[in-house]
């Protein structure tokens, strides 16, 4: 089951802060017994992620909004489909727009994204994974909107998992150094290490790591560490990192690494392009 986040609130309160701050001056012009309708529409195809964000601004603004959705976050949406209707006090539904909208925007072009790589490596085994490459703050929605798009989180931050890198292995002296340090200071942590060439993923796997991470391996070398680590007596799981794009993913899946990572699912965000239309209704 895909898990909410539990700062939806938070962020919306921050974010309509930051938009509505002492009020919204234009919607003030509207009588406050004025009520509306109001079309929600995906102009293209989509993966939907949002719901709740939208759910919680009007929530927040005005409760009496109601809203009716035709879709779940989750679900592959087609061009100029109908996602939701809502109505209530038109002066909430005019000030909790764009909030609502930029969370929806954004967590559903995340899901798009997501689905369209997990889409190219269908069949291979291979799963696709995200990084700590996310905007500030929305750490928790983007990698819940991953989830949505048929993807995997990697590590939500330094604490759930030890990530030994080229620099951490330099203090340490040794990557076997460097992974008891890791055992000792975080015991039951899971724990994974970068490796640039095969000599240094020779070394990890004498000191035994859950994960391995090959960085910027061709095709060939990428190969050749599968089918050292499938020689092992154990089995970490090996990660594919850098130089990844919808071209080359299937191709690199292939060789049989168990992850790909991903920084660009959420780090370079494409809006999804939405439009909701508004209907004043006659007063009574």
């Amino acid at each position: 089951m895909n898990t909410l986040p539990p700062d939806i609130a938070a962020q919306i309160e921050r974010a309509l802060a930051e938009d509505v701050g002492g009020g919204d001056v234009t919607a003030a012009l509207i009588p406050a017994t004025t009520n509306a309708t109001a079309t929600l529409l995906s102009r293209e195809a989509a993966v939907l992620c949002g719901t709740a964000w939208v759910d919680e601004t009007f929530r927040q603004l005005d409760p009496s909004v109601q809203i009716l959705w035709h879709a779940q976050d989750g679900d592959l949406v087609a061009a100029n489909t109908v996602l939701c209707e809502l109505s209530g006090p038109a002066r909430a539904l005019l000030t909790g727009e764009r909030t609502a909208l930029n969370f929806l925007q954004t967590l559903s072009g995340t899901a798009t994204i997501t689905r369209r790589h997990v889409d190219a490596v269908a069949g291979t085994g291979c799963r696709i994974l995200d990084t700590r490459k996310t905007l500030p703050g929305l750490r928790l929605a983007q990698k819940y909107a991953v989830r949505c798009g048929g993807g995997h989180n990697h590590r939500l931050g330094l604490y759930d998992m030890v990530l030994l890198k080229e620099n951490h292995i330099m203090a340490a002296g040794s990557v076997a150094a460097a992974l008891a340090a890791a055992r000792a200071n975080a015991p039951g942590v899971p724990i994974e290490i970068e490796v640039e060439t095969l000599e240094e993923l020779r070394a990890a796997l004498a000191a035994g790591p859950d994960i391995i991470m090959l960085d910027e391996f061709n095709d060939a070398l990428m190969r050749e560490a599968v089918a050292l680590v499938h020689a092992t007596t154990y089995r970490p799981k090996l990660e594919a990192s850098g130089g990844v794009d919808l071209d080359s993913l299937r191709r690199i899946a292939s060789t049989g690494v168990d992850y790909i990572s991903i920084g660009s699912l959420t780090k370079h965000v494409r809006a999804l392009d939405l439009s909701l239309r508004f209907k004043l209704l006659p007063s009574n």
